[in-house]
């Protein structure tokens, strides 16, 4: 066993504070307020504990994107993501054809297998044509009952989440049957009503793919899907909290009328994060990289322009999570971890991770009182940070604070 001390300690059931972590193997054995009963094996200084950030929306990093289904280049993007503190992950799909979709979860399905990967995400290709963001217009389709089970039994259960627009022909039948097979439906890039929101989260959907961004927007005669998302207690909207993506006094807004319960950060990322600017590309668009903010290329079918995923890693998101929020430091501390960990864990179906408390699984980021990372543990084992090569050739200090950008 060995115990960690820090100066400020974010975890269940105690005051945020200095306080102590005991762990046993991958565990969490106890935790503790104020100094330990004997000197901690590793004293943090200053620095600022909590949990292992849980990514439930992200597509890429370090030059790898997870919709290439190439398995090597997906673990550099994850090893990426983790040495920003996201020591659970779930990999983003974009629209896609049959075939190459299917292809790309067994792929990665190696990946869940090993516990690098929490699950594959499907975000499309059963979306709106009107809000199909940075997804391939061309691939965009009605939900067939059969593609879509063989997703779902594909890389043995792989699939943790789906998401759709309800207003797709079948798309209502689409959500119980992703309910059914023990994966979490989704409503994102859609035009649906108020009313057919309503009706889709009756149907089981629990989660609001990156709230406000491709999705008809609120009017006061058809308040429409967000509003929908947003009353009901039963749905966890994610919100890419990067500062681009959607304007830090409507988070907050969403967060005090939510609960801390029912909001994820999520960074969206693309292969761009952590890289120099530049040409990428999302599944089958085409993405330029400028000042950090990735949008479609010219030529993208007349959406040039359109935000593209974003460049930003959890530990961004963290940290303008806690300088936006109108609350005391502390609490502005327990916001930030409920958003980046415990809400998405919970959302996912996660029970052994996403707070720091005992019998969880040892997953902690050390930040200095900056909210960068110095440090970072994953089931009890401190991960390495060093410089990570990119396909490109070129280093990224994932020490380093990445530019944040957005999208949609």
């Amino acid at each position: 066993m060995s115990v960690l001390s820090a100066a400020t300690l974010v975890a269940d059931a105690i005051p945020v504070g200095p306080g102590w972590v005991e762990l046993a193997g991958d565990r969490i054995a106890a935790v503790g307020a104020g100094a330990p009963s004997r000197p901690a094996d590793v004293d943090l200084g200053d620095a600022v504990l909590v949990p292992g950030f849980v990514d439930m929306h992200v597509h890429g990093g370090a030059g790898a994107a997870f919709p290439d289904g190439d398995a090597d280049a997906a673990l550099r993007a994850v090893r990426f993501h983790r040495a920003h503190g996201s020591t659970t992950m779930v990999a983003s799909l974009v629209t896609a054809g049959p075939d190459d979709l299917l292809k790309t979860v067994d792929a990665l399905a190696e990946l869940v297998v090993d516990g690098e990967l929490a699950g594959v995400h499907l975000e499309g290709p059963w979306l709106a044509a009107g809000r199909c963001g940075a997804h391939d217009p061309h691939q965009l389709r009605d939900p067939d009952p059969a593609e879509l089970d063989r997703l779902l039994r594909a890389g043995n259960g792989a699939v943790r989440m789906v998401t759709l627009a309800p207003e797709r022909v079948g798309g209502l039948d689409a959500v119980r049957r992703i309910v059914d097979a023990g994966a979490v439906a989704a409503l994102g890039h859609t035009d649906a009503s108020y009313a057919l929101t309503r009706e889709a989260i009756e149907a089981g959907a629990r989660v609001g793919t990156h709230l406000f961004n491709a999705m008809a927007p609120v009017h006061h005669r058809e308040p429409g899907p967000a509003v929908a998302l947003l009353e009901d207690d039963r749905v966890t909207v994610e919100l890419v909290t990067d500062g681009l993506h959607v304007h830090p006094a409507l988070w907050e807004h969403v967060v005090r009328s939510a609960g801390t319960g029912r909001v994820a950060a999520v960074t969206d990322a693309m292969a761009a994060a952590g890289m120099p600017d530049g040409q990428y590309h999302l599944g089958a668009m085409r993405v330029a990289v400028t000042d950090g903010v990735a949008r479609l290329a010219p030529g993208s079918d007349g959406r040039a322009g359109a935000i593209a995923g974003s460049t930003a890693t959890a530990d961004t998101l963290f940290a303008k999570v806690v300088r936006h929020a109108a609350v005391p430091r502390a609490e502005a501390l327990r916001r930030a971890v409920a958003l980046t960990s415990t809400t998405p864990a919970r959302t996912l179906g996660l029970p052994d991770i996403g707070a720091i408390a005992p019998g969880r699984r040892a997953d902690l980021v050390v930040l200095d009182p900056q909210l960068r990372v110095r440090a970072v543990y994953r089931a009890g084992s401190r991960v390495d940070l060093p410089p990570v090569t990119t396909g490109s050739g070129s280093l990224i200090d994932p020490s380093s604070t990445p530019r944040s950008s957005g999208q949609h």
